[in-house]
């Protein structure tokens, strides 16, 4: 995978994430295969659970591909959830319609001594042949990523069960059992970054890492629970892959952003809609490739609110490496019609 002449790629994204900048911005969005569009449901009717639709790669390389074929975007996402890792280490998940996951909690040493403890890639064979057969059924200028959950985000869910507004089933467990929390960390850990190597393996060209809770953590447990563990994936992903580039999204994390990019974790960091770009981005090195970040209610309305959130990014960001995105995923609502008006501005912007 990725056209390249010499070291020097050629995809407008993979350009961005080795620090180039480009206009017009690349652009794709966050959770882009999904539910507000017509075909995606038609697939989704197909494949039975939800589950199912991410375990079947003929169908999986469908719904990943739809969003290219109606909009070109620059990059394609492979479509999957961050709980196939715990499902696949051998907790019980389940996606119940209008309600989201359902797990069975873990809450002890008995609950995690179930659990494998090395990531069965060989449960995950499906994900790996979706990202096979994209590599070559994606347009030779589409950047195909790959990814994961961040291992806090990932651990709310195995505590919980299920998701919940604080997190706080997780953050007590924290407090209260720090050597549970560091065994199930250190765990998901290790899963995350042999899951990110074999989807390198199968053909992704970059992985983002989405810790969507981020906000949810003090300052007390940040650097322990997120932090850290993302920077250990980053590292093994580039010591066993050093081509691989990875994209790092923390929600909520606008205060860390800073660390993130002294320390060099990630190529790209992807900025939440809650952050100003023009301020965030005059205190980060012109090097840091950044990501993001419309709001996602902003391309619902469409409109004047639309085009005011995507001019007021892209005024900050020209002349440095960034990728159009929204600030967190696009939500079922979004009128189609309302994601061509952004790309066509985005792209039409002056040379």
């Amino acid at each position: 995978m990725g056209e390249a002449v010499g070291n020097h790629p050629t995809k407008k994204i993979l350009r961005v994430l080795n620090g180039e900048p480009v206009w017009p911005l690349p652009i794709w969005v966050m959770r882009q295969a999904g539910r507000y569009l017509p075909e995606y449901k038609e697939t989704r009717a197909q494949a039975g659970s939800f589950l199912d639709l991410c375990y079947n790669p003929r169908l999986a390389t469908e719904v990943t591909l739809q969003p290219i074929r109606r909009f070109g975007f620059d990059a394609s996402i492979l479509f999957s959830d961050i709980l196939v890792i715990p499902h696949a280490l051998g907790q019980d998940v389940r996606f119940v319609e209008n309600e989201g996951p359902k797990l069975e909690p873990i809450s002890s040493e008995a609950d995690l001594s179930r659990l494998a403890n090395e990531l069965p890639l060989e449960r995950l064979e499906s994900v790996f042949e979706t990202l096979d057969r994209l590599k070559t059924a994606l347009p030779g200028e589409t950047t195909l990523l790959g990814f994961c959950g961040a291992p806090w985000t990932v651990a709310s869910y195995m505590i919980a069960g299920k998701g919940t507004p604080d997190q706080a089933p997780a953050r007590l467990k924290a407090y209260r059992d720090p050597a549970f929390m560091e065994v199930l960390i250190d765990k998901l850990v290790r899963a995350s970054t042999a899951y990110l190597i074999r989807q390198i393996d199968a053909g992704a060209e970059a992985v983002q890492i989405f810790e969507s809770f981020g906000s949810a953590l003090p300052p007390a447990l940040f650097e322990r629970l997120s932090l850290d563990p993302i920077r250990q994936i980053v590292a093994g992903l580039k010591e066993a892959r050093p081509q691989a580039r990875t994209i790092v999204f923390v929600r909520g994390g606008g205060v860390h952003l800073h660390r993130l990019a002294e320390e060099g974790i990630g190529d790209a960091l992807a900025l939440d809609w809650t952050l100003d770009p023009k301020t965030v981005l005059a205190d980060l090195p012109a090097h840091v490739a950044t990501q993001g970040n419309l709001d996602p209610l902003a391309l619902v309305a469409g409109g004047k609110p639309l085009s005011a959130g995507i001019d007021r990014i892209l005024s900050a960001v020209r002349g440095r490496p960034h990728i159009f995105n929204l600030g967190h995923g696009i939500v079922p609502e979004t009128p189609v019609e309302h994601v061509q008006d952004m790309i066509d501005r985005v792209r039409g912007a002056g040379a």
